[in-house]
């Protein structure tokens, strides 16, 4: 019998669960848990407003978004769930389809929001989101990619596809951070700003990238939903608002997307200096600062430049093609 499966048995916290308090100790929400769609799922809330979604990246969690919700919760009602299949959000019979993931996000909203949310997804997340815009535009007050997978085909530059096998095949710290290292600009500035918040981070994605079935969902979910391009039909179909994030060095899905897909369906873009693909851990600031402008539902508007976070101006580009 594994340590886990004695601490569980038990009654005792495991390390991972540790981790988690950890984590959730330092953002201004409570955690509940939702049946949605017959999906257990984590759900964190906090702060009062017009409700704001927030869906993670591939292998991640609700608590990702640990840098930007505290200052989101001082204007919005801020939603952040484990998504199917990661965190402690559990699929019960491993079955994920776009069918399934989609009734989850309509009961997400049904129980959590009074009025029609922004709806912010950041990778993995921002594929869910925008295939869930494209026939429940109507259920949305605004739509926000961050890095977004599903404007393009996505195929990773062999460097990263290589850093990325080695690291789900042996989940360590040392293959964590070999990763974290190629997606940042920065690696050791974020750690030494996060201190042991990054400990508890990277402690708990790693539990959960060694459980199966976390891995199973991952799989699952990028092939049938992150992989695949969304047809340049279907995005242009979307009538909600739409705002996209991107950091300037995005390794994978490069900023030439962002602009293209901009230039196409006629979106604001908002370009992070200073930032790989993750923007909302490593220039929360600037994130923030953007994603306030986005969910002020106001489509096509030029970006303020806000001093000392290196946001970057960015009206809807004329160029076209991917």
């Amino acid at each position: 019998m594994s340590d886990r499966r004695r601490a569980i048995r038990s009654g005792r916290p495991t390390e991972s669960d540790e981790a988690r308090a950890r984590l959730l100790a330092g953002i201004p929400v409570a955690e509940r848990r939702l049946t949605l769609a017959g999906i257990s799922t984590a759900v964190l809330e906090g702060g009062e407003g017009s409700p704001v979604i927030l869906l993670h990246e591939q292998g991640e969690f609700g608590a990702s978004w640990m840098r930007v919700i505290p200052a989101l919760a001082e204007t919005y009602r801020v939603i952040a769930p484990d998504i199917p299949g990661h965190g402690t959000s559990e699929v019960p019979d491993g079955a994920i389809d776009a069918d399934l993931v989609s009734a989850w996000l309509d009961e997400l909203i049904d129980q959590t929001c009074s009025e029609p949310p922004a709806l912010v997804g950041h990778m993995l997340g921002g594929a869910i989101a925008a295939r869930y815009a494209v026939s429940h535009s109507d259920r949305l007050g605004a739509l926000v990619l961050v890095d977004s997978f599903g404007l393009r085909r996505f195929i990773p530059p062999p460097r990263f596809a290589l850093t990325l096998i080695r690291y789900l095949a042996r989940p360590s710290a040392r293959s964590h951070d070999r990763l974290h290292r190629y997606c940042t600009v920065d690696l050791d500035a974020l750690q030494s700003e996060m201190g042991e918040q990054w400990d508890a981070f990277q402690t708990y994605a790693l539990d959960r990238l060694r459980s199966p079935a976390v891995k199973a969902a991952l799989g699952t979910m990028m092939r049938k939903l992150g992989v695949p391009a969304i047809p340049h039909a279907d995005l242009a179909s979307i009538s909600v608002p739409t705002t996209l994030i991107w950091g300037r060095h995005d390794p994978v899905t490069r900023i030439r997307t962002a602009k293209a897909a901009s230039a196409r369906y006629g979106w604001s873009l908002s370009v992070i200096e200073r930032a790989g693909d993750m923007p909302a851990m490593e220039t929360p600031d600037a994130f923030v600062e953007a994603l306030r402008v986005a969910v002020d539902r106001r489509p096509n508007r030029v970006f303020p430049v806000v001093p000392g976070t290196g946001l970057e101006p960015v009206r809807p580009f004329r160029d076209s093609g991917f």
